[in-house]
Protein backbone atom coordinates (compact mmCIF):
# COMPACT_ATOMS: atom_id res chain seq x y z
CA UNK A 1 0.00 0.00 0.00
CA UNK A 2 1.51 3.39 -1.13
CA UNK A 3 0.10 6.52 0.34
CA UNK A 4 1.13 9.76 -1.48
CA UNK A 5 2.64 12.82 0.31
CA UNK A 6 -0.07 15.31 1.25
CA UNK A 7 0.27 18.55 -1.38
CA UNK A 8 1.39 21.51 0.60
CA UNK A 9 -0.79 24.13 1.72
CA UNK A 10 1.07 27.05 2.69
CA UNK A 11 0.31 29.61 -0.32
CA UNK A 12 -2.58 27.53 -2.25
CA UNK A 13 -6.03 28.55 -2.36
CA UNK A 14 -9.50 26.34 -2.24
CA UNK A 15 -8.66 26.61 -6.34
CA UNK A 16 -5.26 25.13 -6.37
CA UNK A 17 -3.57 27.94 -7.66
CA UNK A 18 -1.03 29.63 -5.06
CA UNK A 19 -1.31 32.63 -3.89
CA UNK A 20 -0.91 35.78 -5.91
CA UNK A 21 -0.64 33.81 -8.99
CA UNK A 22 -1.93 34.98 -12.67
CA UNK A 23 -4.46 32.16 -12.62
CA UNK A 24 -6.13 33.31 -9.44
CA UNK A 25 -9.22 35.54 -10.00
CA UNK A 26 -10.13 39.25 -7.93
CA UNK A 27 -12.39 37.43 -5.86
CA UNK A 28 -10.13 34.77 -4.76
CA UNK A 29 -7.60 37.25 -4.13
CA UNK A 30 -9.65 39.75 -1.51
CA UNK A 31 -11.36 36.67 0.20
CA UNK A 32 -7.17 35.26 0.69
CA UNK A 33 -6.73 39.12 1.97
CA UNK A 34 -10.57 39.60 3.94
CA UNK A 35 -9.26 35.98 5.67
CA UNK A 36 -5.66 37.44 6.37
CA UNK A 37 -6.77 40.42 7.72
CA UNK A 38 -9.15 38.64 10.38
CA UNK A 39 -6.85 36.43 11.24
CA UNK A 40 -4.12 38.90 12.20
CA UNK A 41 -6.84 41.41 13.87
CA UNK A 42 -7.87 38.24 16.12
CA UNK A 43 -4.63 37.47 16.42
CA UNK A 44 -3.76 40.84 17.76
CA UNK A 45 -6.77 40.72 20.12
CA UNK A 46 -5.47 37.80 21.40
CA UNK A 47 -2.01 39.61 22.77
CA UNK A 48 -4.20 42.67 24.01
CA UNK A 49 -5.88 40.55 26.22
CA UNK A 50 -3.31 38.69 27.02
CA UNK A 51 -1.12 41.57 28.10
CA UNK A 52 -3.94 43.61 29.79
CA UNK A 53 -4.63 40.62 31.85
CA UNK A 54 -0.99 40.34 32.56
CA UNK A 55 -0.65 44.11 33.62
CA UNK A 56 -4.39 44.05 35.19
CA UNK A 57 -2.59 40.83 38.04
CA UNK A 58 0.26 43.14 38.37
CA UNK A 59 -1.70 46.00 38.81
CA UNK A 60 -4.35 44.05 41.83
CA UNK A 61 -1.25 42.92 43.45
CA UNK A 62 0.23 46.41 43.90
CA UNK A 63 -3.48 47.99 44.80
CA UNK A 64 -3.78 45.30 47.67
CA UNK A 65 -0.84 46.30 48.89
CA UNK A 66 -1.75 50.32 48.89
CA UNK A 67 -4.62 48.61 50.73
CA UNK A 68 -2.60 46.61 53.41
CA UNK A 69 -0.23 49.99 54.26
CA UNK A 70 -3.11 52.26 54.50
CA UNK A 71 -4.50 49.66 57.48
CA UNK A 72 -1.67 49.42 59.01
CA UNK A 73 -0.46 53.15 58.84
CA UNK A 74 -4.10 53.57 60.57
CA UNK A 75 -3.46 51.54 63.25
CA UNK A 76 -0.09 53.08 63.60
CA UNK A 77 -1.92 56.67 64.01
CA UNK A 78 -3.84 55.21 66.55
CA UNK A 79 -0.84 53.50 68.40
CA UNK A 80 0.94 57.18 68.07
CA UNK A 81 -1.86 59.02 69.69
CA UNK A 82 -2.52 56.44 72.61
CA UNK A 83 1.41 57.45 73.21
CA UNK A 84 0.34 61.38 72.44
CA UNK A 85 -2.52 60.62 75.50
CA UNK A 86 -0.26 58.45 77.65
CA UNK A 87 2.89 61.18 77.67
CA UNK A 88 0.24 63.89 78.38
CA UNK A 89 -0.96 61.55 81.33
CA UNK A 90 2.62 62.43 82.86
CA UNK A 91 1.73 65.76 83.64
CA UNK A 92 -2.15 66.41 83.23
CA UNK A 93 -4.68 64.19 84.40
CA UNK A 94 -5.17 61.23 82.00
CA UNK A 95 -9.25 62.60 81.36
CA UNK A 96 -7.64 66.33 80.02
CA UNK A 97 -4.63 64.44 77.96
CA UNK A 98 -7.30 62.55 76.24
CA UNK A 99 -9.15 66.01 75.35
CA UNK A 100 -6.41 67.52 74.28
CA UNK A 101 -4.91 64.83 72.10
CA UNK A 102 -8.69 64.52 70.72
CA UNK A 103 -9.10 67.97 70.42
CA UNK A 104 -5.77 68.88 68.20
CA UNK A 105 -6.90 65.77 66.12
CA UNK A 106 -10.25 66.86 65.65
CA UNK A 107 -8.30 70.69 63.55
CA UNK A 108 -5.39 68.78 62.07
CA UNK A 109 -9.04 66.73 60.10
CA UNK A 110 -10.82 69.77 60.04
CA UNK A 111 -7.54 71.79 57.95
CA UNK A 112 -7.04 68.91 55.68
CA UNK A 113 -10.75 68.97 54.87
CA UNK A 114 -10.57 72.23 54.23
CA UNK A 115 -7.83 72.18 51.66
CA UNK A 116 -9.31 69.39 50.12
CA UNK A 117 -12.91 71.18 49.82
CA UNK A 118 -10.62 73.79 48.35
CA UNK A 119 -8.94 71.08 46.02
CA UNK A 120 -12.12 69.80 44.80
CA UNK A 121 -13.66 72.66 44.17
CA UNK A 122 -10.40 73.74 41.81
CA UNK A 123 -10.96 70.99 40.16
CA UNK A 124 -14.67 71.32 39.09
CA UNK A 125 -16.22 71.27 36.16
CA UNK A 126 -15.23 67.75 35.94
CA UNK A 127 -14.93 68.07 32.03
CA UNK A 128 -12.18 68.15 30.03
CA UNK A 129 -12.51 71.85 28.47
CA UNK A 130 -9.12 72.03 26.92
CA UNK A 131 -10.21 68.87 24.67
CA UNK A 132 -13.24 70.02 24.29
CA UNK A 133 -12.11 73.61 23.20
CA UNK A 134 -10.00 71.38 20.82
CA UNK A 135 -12.33 69.32 19.30
CA UNK A 136 -14.85 72.49 18.40
CA UNK A 137 -12.30 74.13 16.63
CA UNK A 138 -11.41 70.59 15.04
CA UNK A 139 -15.00 70.39 13.60
CA UNK A 140 -15.16 74.53 12.90
CA UNK A 141 -12.06 73.90 10.53
CA UNK A 142 -13.70 70.39 8.97
CA UNK A 143 -17.28 72.90 8.15
CA UNK A 144 -14.70 75.52 6.54
CA UNK A 145 -13.19 72.89 4.35
CA UNK A 146 -16.00 71.47 3.68
CA UNK A 147 -18.09 74.71 2.66
CA UNK A 148 -14.64 75.66 0.37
Amino acid sequence: MTTTPPEPTTGATALGAPAGSPNQSLGDLVSSVSADLTRLVRDEMRLAQAEVAAKAKKAGVGVGAFGAAGVLALYAVGVLLAAAVLALALVLPGWLAALIVGVVVLLVAGVAALVGKKKVTEAAPPVPTRAVASVKTDVAEIKETIQR
